[in-house]
């Protein structure tokens, strides 16, 4: 029996197999495209869709324990929904799911709605399960690089209450802990959910103090303006404001 890890070619997934297969564990790594990913030694190319039922059911036969990734895309919870059932439906009972800090909280904004629907439906078919809620990922600040760089201001609108901000590869080790002790336990362990967050909330001016050290010059902050900045965000296309929405969003919960 195999732990099948879904998102496998992205960040947190790639980092989840690297980690799972230096321990060990029979690992099974699921793509949309054969040859998409490449993957430690011993590692099981399984090729499915989530929205596909014949291919879905198919990689998870034989696999014990399941860590689920969805992509903030359109179709997100039906991609959940869908392994979730079948999941169930293959007898699988030991289950890590990465949703996202407060998703019980900012409702109103799809990104959450879709992880919390997804938590619902955990809960409603009992299913025992670790659900992981990460705050903001440090990776992401790499998007305001260039402008940190160009302009010598640091542009998120985090205000003083701050960010916990926590890295993927603390996600990836939290998560690869969690689904060896579901994976290795005798039988099925209660459903936990963990909020994940980094050592400090880090304010803006802390941040831009932050990158003032790293650069080696002075980085003033931009200020609290978060419909401003989020103005700023759409010329650089729909994708960058998809993806620092979670954040704008615990930052002013109106927007």
């Amino acid at each position: 029996m195999s732990i099948l890890v879904t998102g496998a070619t992205g960040t947190i997934g790639s980092l989840i197999i690297q980690r799972l297969a230096n321990a060990g564990a029979e690992v099974k790594a699921l793509v949309r495209q054969p040859g998409k990913g490449t993957f430690p030694a011993g590692v099981t190319e399984v090729v499915a869709d989530l929205t596909d039922v014949p291919s879905l059911r198919e990689a998870l036969a034989s696999v014990r324990t399941l860590f689920l990734l969805n992509a903030v895309t359109p179709d997100e919870v039906t991609q959940a929904l869908i392994t979730l059932n079948l999941a169930r439906e293959a007898g699988i009972e030991r289950i890590v799911y990465l949703s996202v800090i407060h998703a019980d909280k900012f409702t109103h904004v799809p990104h959450f709605t879709g992880k919390h629907t997804v938590e619902r439906m955990i809960e409603s078919l009992n299913m025992p399960a670790t659900i992981l809620r990460p705050a903001y990922f440090m990776q992401n600040e790499l998007m305001v690089q260039q402008t940190i760089q160009n302009y010598s201001v640091y542009p998120m609108p985090i205000g003083s209450a701050g960010v916990s901000m926590i890295d993927a590869r603390d996600i990836a080790d939290i998560a690869t802990a969690e689904l060896l002790r579901r994976d290795r336990a005798p039988s099925a362990l209660d459903r936990v959910t963990l909020e994940l967050v980094g050592p400090q909330a880090l304010t803006g001016a802390a941040a831009a103090k932050i990158w003032s050290s790293v650069l080696g010059r002075e980085i003033a902050y931009g200020g609290d303006d978060v419909a401003a900045f989020e103005a700023q965000l759409a010329a650089y296309g729909p994708e960058c404001v998809k993806t620092l929405k979670p954040t704008l969003a615990m930052i002013s919960p109106g927007l």
